[in-house]
C-alpha cells in the first residue's frame, strides 16, 4: 500500500532527527550555555521543517480523508501525522524565528539566578527560604528577586507570543491557543466546561482552607489578613500547599536518600528505574535547568531524568512524578510502529507522573517506605491526609489561573498583560497583589516560554490520576478507596505496565482512559477523593 510506503520513508527521516535534537536538549538544558541551546535550535528546526513540506501535507490529508485505510494502526497513524503537519503549514521564517526564539529565551531562563544580599540562589534557596524565614524583608526580596527573570525575558517572549498567534493565523485558527488545543485533540468547549465545573466545586472549599492558612500566616508574622502578600506563602505563585510547622514532612527524608527511596518503590511494584536513574542527572549544578523534567530520547529505552534533588518531600514527590512518566516510557510496546510508540496525549503520561508523586504525602506508602511505626502513622495520618486535599485544592486553583491566563493572553497579547494576571491570580487563587506593582510577574513562569498551552494537562492529569486511583481500588486491589496500599504491589505495577502503558498511542487519549479505567474522564473521582472526602 502507498501510505505504508509513504510511512517507511517518513520514519527513516524522523527517527534519527528527533532522537539528534532530544539529546542536544538534553546537553544544553545540563550546561546553560548559548551554543548548546542554538544547536539544539538548529536540529529541532531540521526535524519541524519536515513536517513544513506542503506536498506530503497534502498526501496525508487526502489520505485521512478517503476513507479508504482500515486498517485501525493506520487510520491512528494518518491521523497522528495530519496533525503533526497542519502545525507547520505556515511561513518557514515565522516557525524558524519561534525555534530560534524559544530557544534564546530559555537559555536565558535556565541561567538566572535570583540575587539577594549580593548572594546568588539557586531555586532551591528561593523555596528554602520562603518556607523557613521568619523576616519578612527578606522574604519580600527574595520574592521579589525571583521575578526578576520577567523583565530580563520579557521583549523576546512578547515577540515570541506574537510570532505563535501568526502561525496561527497563517494555518486558519484564532490563535495559538485554539489551534495548540485543536492540535492536542481537545475540543476547547469541552476544556471549558470542565475547568468551570472543577471552579465551581472547589471555591468554597478552597476560599475555606484558604483561611486557615491565613490564620497561620498571620500568627506566624504577626500581621493583619490584610497585610498578607505573596511572599508570605511558602511557594513563589501559590502553586503548593503551604508548610506548616506542626509537621515537618521534610524531616523524614532529610537522612535519607530520595533517589534510593524511588528506586526501591519502583522495584518493588516491579517497574524497575535502575537504568533509567543511571542515565539522569540529579543534582545542582552551575548553568543547569532549575526544575525536573523526564525526556524518552529515541523511543527505544533511552530515558532520562534531569533533576535537582535535595532529600526533602518536595523532591521526593518530584522523583516518584518524573519517574512515573519515565515508567510509562519504558514499558509501551516496543514492538509498536515508531509513530504509536508513545503516549496518546500529555494528559495520560501526566497521569501516570500524578499518581505516584501523591505518593510522598500517603501515610500507607510513608510507613512502607521509610519503615515508619504504626502509632506513628497513627498520629501522622491525619495531617498528612490534610497536607495533601489541600496540595490539592491548591493546585487546582493554580491551574484555573494559568488555564484564564494564557488563554486571554493569546487571544489578546497587546492588552494590559501585568494588570490582567493579577486580576486572574485575585479570582482564583484569592491571593492578594502588592499595591502599585507593575511587573511581568506572569512571565517568571518557564511553561509560559517552553511549554505554552499546557497546564491544563496537568489538571487532566490529576483528574485521570483520581479516576485510576478509584477504579485500582475497586478492581485490582479490592479495596475502599480510602485504603489504598500501592507500596510493594505488584498488581499496580501489572495494571499500569499491561493496561495504561504498553498500548502507547493506538487509541485517541480520551478512548485510551475509558478503556484503562472503565468509563469515560470525569471530575468527579478527583472531587470526591480531595474536595467532599474530608469535608
Amino acid at each position: 500500500m502507498a501510505f505504508e510506503k509513504f510511512l517507511e520513508r517518513h520514519v527513516a527521516t524522523v527517527e534519527s532527527l528527533e532522537k539528534e535534537s532530544a539529546l542536544a536538549y538534553w546537553h544544553a538544558t545540563l550546561s546553560g550555555k548559548r551554543a548548546d541551546f542554538q544547536r539544539y535550535s538548529q536540529l529541532h528546526l531540521n526535524l519541524e521543517s519536515v513536517y513544513m513540506n506542503r506536498d506530503e501535507f497534502e498526501y496525508v490529508r487526502s489520505v485521512r480523508d478517503s476513507g479508504e485505510i482500515m486498517d485501525p494502526r493506520l487510520k491512528r497513524m494518518a491521523d497522528i501525522l495530519y496533525l503533526r503537519y497542519l502545525g507547520n503549514q505556515a511561513d518557514p521564517v515565522c516557525i524558524q524565528r519561534i525555534i530560534s526564539l524559544g530557544s534564546t529565551v530559555e537559555n536565558k531562563f535556565s541561567t538566572f539566578r535570583a540575587v539577594v544580599d549580593g548572594q546568588r540562589l539557586f531555586f532551591n534557596d528561593v523555596l528554602r527560604i520562603l518556607h523557613d524565614e521568619s523576616d519578612c524583608s527578606k522574604r519580600r526580596r527574595t520574592w521579589e528577586a525571583s521575578k526578576e527573570v520577567g523583565r530580563i525575558v520579557l521583549s523576546d517572549l512578547m515577540e515570541l507570543i506574537r510570532l505563535r498567534n501568526e502561525v496561527a493565523r497563517q494555518i486558519g485558527f484564532e490563535n495559538y491557543y485554539t489551534m495548540s488545543l485543536t492540535l492536542g485533540e481537545i475540543e476547547e468547549g469541552e476544556l471549558e466546561r470542565v475547568f468551570r465545573e472543577l471552579e465551581e466545586m472547589t471555591r468554597e472549599p478552597y476560599r475555606a482552607m484558604k483561611e486557615e492558612i491565613e490564620e497561620t500566616i498571620t500568627r506566624r508574622y504577626g500581621i493583619t489578613t490584610d497585610e498578607i502578600m505573596p511572599w508570605h506563602y511558602s511557594d513563589p505563585f501559590l502553586q503548593e500547599a503551604q508548610r506548616f510547622d506542626d509537621i515537618d514532612v521534610d524531616g523524614f527524608f532529610r537522612d535519607r536518600s530520595v533517589v534510593e527511596i524511588a528506586r526501591d518503590f519502583y522495584e518493588g511494584v516491579d517497574l524497575p528505574v535502575d537504568d533509567i536513574i543511571e542515565r539522569s542527572d540529579l543534582f545542582e549544578q552551575e548553568g543547569k535547568y532549575p526544575h525536573a523534567y523526564c525526556t524518552d530520547i529515541d523511543r527505544q529505552g533511552d530515558i532520562r531524568i534531569l533533576a535537582n534533588c535535595k532529600n526533602n518531600n518536595h523532591w521526593m514527590e518530584t522523583m516518584l512524578h518524573e519517574l512515573g512518566h519515565g515508567v510509562y516510557d519504558k514499558h509501551i510496546d516496543r514492538s509498536l510502529p515508531f509513530l504509536l510508540r508513545k503516549y496518546p496525549h500529555l494528559c495520560a503520561t501526566e497521569a501516570s507522573a500524578m499518581y505516584f508523586g501523591r505518593l510522598a504525602q500517603d501515610p500507607f506508602w510513608m510507613s512502607a517506605a521509610l519503615g515508619l511505626g504504626e502509632r506513628q502513622v497513627r498520629r501522622l495520618t491525619p495531617k498528612i491526609k490534610k497536607l495533601l486535599r489541600q496540595k490539592q485544592l491548591v493546585f487546582s486553583r493554580w491551574c484555573q489561573t494559568m488555564f484564564h491566563f494564557e488563554r486571554a493572553l493569546y487571544r489578546d497579547p497587546e492588552q494590559d498583560l501585568n494588570g490582567l494576571w493579577w486580576d486572574i491570580v485575585e479570582r482564583y487563587q484569592f491571593a492578594q497583589r502588592p499595591s502599585g506593582r507593575n511587573e511581568p510577574d506572569w512571565a517568571t513562569k518557564i511553561h509560559i516560554i517552553a511549554s505554552p498551552v499546557y497546564y491544563h494537562n496537568y489538571m487532566l492529569g490529576e483528574m485521570i490520576a483520581s479516576q485510576i486511583h478509584s477504579h485500582v481500588a475497586s478492581c485490582v486491589l479490592g479495596c475502599a478507596p480510602h485504603n489504598v496500599e500501592v507500596y510493594g504491589s505488584r498488581e499496580v505495577g501489572t495494571y499500569f505496565r499491561e493496561i495504561v502503558y504498553r498500548p502507547g498511542n493506538v487509541l485517541p487519549w480520551s478512548k485510551h482512559i475509558e478503556q484503562a479505567t472503565g468509563e469515560p474522564l470525569t471530575a468527579g473521582h478527583f472531587v470526591r477523593q480531595f474536595v467532599k472526602e474530608s469535608d
